[in-house]
């Protein structure tokens, strides 16, 4: 069992085996995944691997892009994020994106290269008028042939069904950060809230995108915390974002750090090496701040199993490498897109 079990609402959608029965998967305590971290930095890159060349394709790279269909003006606290509007950055509201505008990027990503695309809403969760754009967005870029995938925040009853009936593939639903270290970061709803809405997403039959954030100030014990409770779900995300935390001026965490980067790069691959340990099956993708970590760094991530990236030159509110930087390293790294 986990130093701090996940919520057994989160835990109680199971996958169920051949004859019926849920299907339980291998639990990680918060010990075991320290041990981990503590390994030598090539015995843990060497098993990592090992793990994921025996689940995964070895030199492909899962390409998905994400685009903010409405930005700003969130009512939550989170400490690292733009869009809370009582942080003072510069990001303005705005209201929800027109359907055919979202159509429009969809298309372009999939003519870059993406197979996913992502839409996210800075919402505390979305009312159901909300919704009723987001379900026409999923249902056109769906028949565009995409994966789909949406961040909405915390979803109520009924909503994923809707969203899982319009055919969302996906629901990204971060949990941010340890259990001990979350209050750290957010104080206007708890990690059971977003445990939650994860079991509403598992019970709805929408595959779960679920990660988190590293280099905010955390212990290397509350990162093997975060990876212990991601690998416990029962079963594990399918789509694990692993987040470098990009500093943004206004926002509290940028105040308390001063801009210095919070973790060394190769702590980074570190976690990057246990998430995929711990989650062989998973697709472990390297998220916000990987332009900040520069090509060697992120060479040694696909080394230390991730398979996945976010795509095109944004995220939400924050840079990403363009497209031509990432088929340049693609190239010289022979990984080709999944």
């Amino acid at each position: 069992m986990l130093d701090h079990p996940p919520s057994t609402r989160a835990s109680a959608a199971r996958t169920p085996a051949a004859g019926g029965e849920p299907r339980r998967m291998p639990r990680w305590s918060t010990d075991d995944v320290a041990a981990l971290f503590e390994l030598p930095f090539s015995d843990l890159l060497f098993r990592a691997q090992q793990v994921h060349r025996a689940h995964h394709a070895p030199n492909a790279v899962q390409l998905s892009t994400l685009l903010s269909i409405k930005t700003g003006g969130c009512p939550e606290d989170c400490g690292y994020c733009p869009q809370a509007a009582r942080h003072h950055t510069g990001v303005a509201s705005g209201p929800v994106l027109d359907v055919g505008a979202v159509l429009d990027a969809a298309r372009a990503a999939k003519g870059a290269g993406a197979t996913r695309f992502c839409m996210g809403a800075a919402w505390r969760g979305p009312k159901d008028r909300d919704l009723e754009p987001v379900l026409d967005m999923v249902r056109g870029v769906k028949a565009l042939g995409l994966e789909t995938c949406c961040t909405l925040g915390m979803l109520r009853d009924g909503q994923a069904e809707s969203l899982a009936a319009a055919g969302l593939d996906y629901y990204n639903h971060n949990l941010d950060t340890s259990p001990e270290f979350y209050g750290e970061i957010v104080t206007t709803r708890g990690q059971d809230d977003r445990l939650d809405t994860l079991a509403r997403v598992r019970e709805a039959g929408i595959r779960v995108c679920c990660g988190g954030i590293v280099g905010m100030g955390e212990s290397r014990r509350a990162r093997a915390a975060l990876i212990a409770q991601l690998a416990s779900l029962d079963p594990p995300p399918e789509s694990v974002p692993i987040n470098h935390l990009v500093q943004v001026e206004g926002t509290p965490l940028h105040a308390k750090l001063h801009g210095e980067s919070a973790i060394d790069p190769l702590e980074f691959v570190r976690t990057i090496a246990v998430a995929r340990v711990t989650m062989p099956a998973s697709t472990v993708r390297l998220s916000a701040g990987r332009r900040e970590l520069g090509e060697a760094v992120q060479a040694l991530c696909f080394l230390a199993g991730a398979n996945s990236v976010f795509y095109g030159d944004r995220l939400l509110t924050t840079g990403n490498p363009d497209v031509g930087a990432d088929r340049a390293l693609f190239a010289k790294l022979g990984i080709a897109p999944a």
